[in-house]
């Protein structure tokens, strides 16, 4: 029979770290917390990725919460994406009551609120400075492999990139990409299929019904100047805590596939833009993806090949990521067995596809002495979680049942003054949040039709009496393509994925991302 001693000497034994680290909580032993079994992170390993999963209302949130906390007091930036609009609390002090008291009477440690710099960031037109990009920092591959397209299809894609750079067509925002379509599909058609091969209008055409569906989503939200510049997710507070920045996306929550499009697209130009570090004490970034089932429920397969490829590569960039979701089976096994760090609240046997997914839960985890584990699964309480992690030689820690320690900061959002005065304090709402529309594909095409209109007007004989003839740019307007573009191309979504897995793209320093 497992004693007391030799469980607090498992986790002590498993538990300590050289390097740097925090306190997440303290572990239990039949449902009693045993004093000194301190369960805490090292910060060298969190690199490896994570996963927080558990049942609606088992404290998922508050252990992002308190995860986040620690990096930040650890000096390391986090980004989160906060797709319930719970999050924003962190940026103001928490109110300790009876509850956090008789849990630190528990696991030992004292409690004192704290309020954490923060900076907000939207997709849309919700508050915090807007995150952007322009067209042309996508390119074709992503995009190709999003739309599901066939090899025909990506290639008519791949080919409107490579005659706007060769043309110096610059592709800001999505009329650009409207005006290119149009362009070669009609008036310029013969013209470019000298150099760049035939077009077919059937590709055309099926690129284009696939490219409303997203742009129906809102896609053209994302797209224009200025474009935002990664180096801003990496900033350290005056104060010397890393900087929270809470991207505000709770209106995607019914557009999972622009949701996934739009994350992937972020760890892509995150790879791009930060160079080889291998692994560091600490992290240079963590990011939190909560409701992460919304990344995979509508991706193809060759979507989560990309996702899975990418995990695997942007942990030697120093960036860490973290999926926050119900159920662990939400998350492809190629992904789950990426995550270094396990968090597991409890889950609810209601039916037998639940207990089935309990058992297989269950097996993802190391095996005890003391649990089983199973059975703990649906018995452990609010605000407590089955834990483990690498250590510093990335071997797995005995799995631990742990109360954790509680948020310092608010444990509820903001309100809507408060925001504002985040907003209106903020260098990046002032740097992002300006509308430009400098001279791009859209007007470069404008004038070059309606020059080649005017000289046809001129060489054209009059009209008859009664008749009046169109001009060339309206005829190209009111063509089917033209109509279709027209509503049309919320793509693009991911240039810097090329230069992520080395076939092209940005890789300046100063890349940005949408």
């Amino acid at each position: 029979m497992a004693t007391k001693e030799a469980f607090l000497e498992s986790i002590q034994n498993g538990y300590t770290f050289k390097g740097e680290h925090f306190k997440l909580g303290c572990a239990m032993l039949d449902g009693e917390v045993i004093s000194g079994a301190d369960i805490v992170l090292p910060l060298k390993t969190l690199n490896r990725h994570g996963l927080i999963a558990g049942a609606t209302g088992t404290g998922k949130t508050k252990t992002l919460q308190v995860i986040a906390e620690g990096l930040s007091d650890a000096s390391v930036p986090v980004l989160l994406m906060d797709i319930k609009g719970d999050l924003s609390g962190i940026a103001a002090a928490g109110v300790s009551n009876a509850k956090i008291d008789e849990r630190y009477q528990k696991i030992g440690g004292s409690w004192t609120p704290s309020a954490y710099p923060v900076e907000l960031f939207s997709l849309s037109k919700e508050k915090g400075a807007r995150l952007r990009a322009t067209v042309s920092e996508f390119g074709p591959i992503l995009l190709s492999k999003i739309l599901e397209l066939n090899d025909t299809q990506e290639g008519l894609v791949s080919m409107i990139f490579k005659y706007c750079d060769d043309n110096k067509l610059p592709l800001l925002d999505l009329k650009d990409f409207k005006k290119v379509l149009q362009f070669v599909s009609d008036e310029g058609k013969t013209e470019i299929e000298k150099e760049y091969g035939k077009i077919s209008t059937t590709s055309a055409g099926t690129i284009l019904r696939k490219v409303i569906g997203l742009e129906q989503q809102g896609a053209d939200l994302f797209f224009g100047e200025t474009s935002f510049q990664v180096e801003d997710l990496l900033r350290i507070s005056d104060d010397g805590r890393g900087m929270i920045s809470i991207v505000r996306v709770a209106d995607l929550q019914d557009r999972p596939k622009l949701f996934s499009t739009f994350m992937l697209s972020l760890l892509a130009e995150l790879y791009a833009t930060l160079p080889e570090e291998g692994d560091l004490d600490k992290p240079k970034l963590v990011l939190f993806i909560d409701e992460a089932h919304l990344i995979f429920q509508e991706a193809s397969s060759a979507l989560l090949q990309q996702i899975e490829t990418i995990i695997k590569l942007i942990r030697s960039k120093g960036v860490g990521i973290f999926f926050c979701t119900q159920n662990p089976m939400d998350v492809p096994p190629a992904v789950l067995g990426q995550l270094g760090l396990k968090v597991q609240h409890a889950l609810r046997a209601f039916t037998a596809n639940d207990r089935k997914t309990i058992k297989q839960t269950a097996e993802n985890y190391p095996l005890s002495d003391f649990y089983k584990t199973d059975d703990l699964l649906t018995q452990i309480g609010i605000g407590e979680a089955l834990i483990t992690c690498l250590n510093e030689k990335g071997v797995p820690t005995p799995l631990a049942a742990t109360m954790l320690v509680s948020p310092r900061s608010r444990m509820d959002i903001l309100s809507a003054e408060e925001m504002d005065n985040i907003v209106n304090s903020s260098k990046m709402v002032k740097k992002y949040n300006q509308e430009i529309d400098n001279e791009s594909a859209y007007e470069i095409l404008n004038a070059k039709l309606n020059e080649a209109a005017e000289k046809t007007a001129a060489a054209a004989p009059a009209p008859k009496a009664g008749k009046q003839e169109k001009s060339m740019l309206e005829e190209v307007l009111s063509s089917p393509v033209a109509k279709q573009v027209g509503r049309t191309a919320a793509n693009m979504i991911t240039r810097s994925l090329l230069g992520a897995l080395g076939l092209g793209g940005r890789s300046s320093k100063k890349s940005s991302w949408f």
